[in-house]
């Protein structure tokens, strides 16, 4: 009997692991579709994202995709869709390491699909916008905005959906995605305000365009960890802490 409940228990594990990457991969081909066809249709419709209107739609775009997506995939693999979401979560412990080696190459098939899906909607028509720096913004500089903006993502991320004393409810994946929203406005012209390695790798593949591409990796890849080194030395609840209320996360 306990064999078969051990086995029944590993099957059943297993499965979960299954449907949260394949999560993953739907989660943010549907994240990417939508951030990358509003920049897309703002380089139409409102002449380009460098301008104040183009650069609020984008915003706003992605602002809604990640609160909705984060919400939908919440129960089911966290709803990360950010190959640095990911990262600071496993070095926190939240996540296993073999599961965080799953979702990453899931988050990028997803991107890539969603942009290849993309190019051939708009039959060559709209230009794949590609993240790149600002004139005058050198490599250094754009690693330390793409690290601070990630920086700001991933704490936003632990104190609204991973800390279990938090008091927000279940606005958790609004308030991430607010301060996407906001974050995008405010690094977009000078970097792009990527904050994510998987909504860049996308863009690039589907256009052959790799140029400063590493930026968009190393700057998360350092911003979202050390948020959650800083969020779990300062402000998580320690063992042995009576927490204000006890909730469970998906994350």
């Amino acid at each position: 009997m306990a064999k078969f409940a051990l086995g029944h228990h590993r099957e059943a594990t297993e499965a979960g692991c299954v449907r949260a990457v394949l999560a993953e991969a739907v989660l943010t081909f549907l994240f990417v579709f939508s951030g990358v066809g509003s920049a897309m249709a703002a380089g139409r419709l409102a002449g380009g994202t460098d301008t104040i209107m183009g650069l609020t739609a984008v915003a706003l775009a992605h602002t809604m995709a990640v609160a909705v997506m984060v919400s939908a995939g919440l129960h089911v693999s966290g709803g990360h869709i950010n190959p640095a979401v990911t990262l600071a979560l496993a070095a926190g412990g939240h996540i296993t390491l073999f599961r965080s080696a799953l979702y990453v190459p899931a988050q990028l098939l997803g991107s890539t699909l969603a942009c290849l899906l993309l190019s051939f909607l708009t039959g060559g028509t709209a230009t794949m916008p590609v993240h790149a720096l600002a004139a005058g913004v050198d490599a250094a500089q754009g690693v330390l905005w793409e690290a601070v903006l990630t920086f700001s993502l991933l704490f936003t991320v632990y104190a609204t959906v991973v800390d279990p004393r938090r008091s927000v409810g279940s606005l958790g994946p609004l308030l991430v995605g607010l301060v996407v929203g906001a974050n995008v406005l405010a690094g977009g012209p000078f970097c792009g305000a990527s904050m994510n390695p998987a909504r860049s790798f996308g863009p690039a593949l589907a256009s052959g365009v790799w140029a400063g591409h590493w930026v968009y990796w190393v700057g998360p890849m350092i911003g979202g960890p050390l948020a959650g080194v800083v969020y779990e030395g300062m402000f998580m609840v320690r063992a042995g802490q009576q927490p204000l209320q006890s909730e469970e996360t998906g994350f």
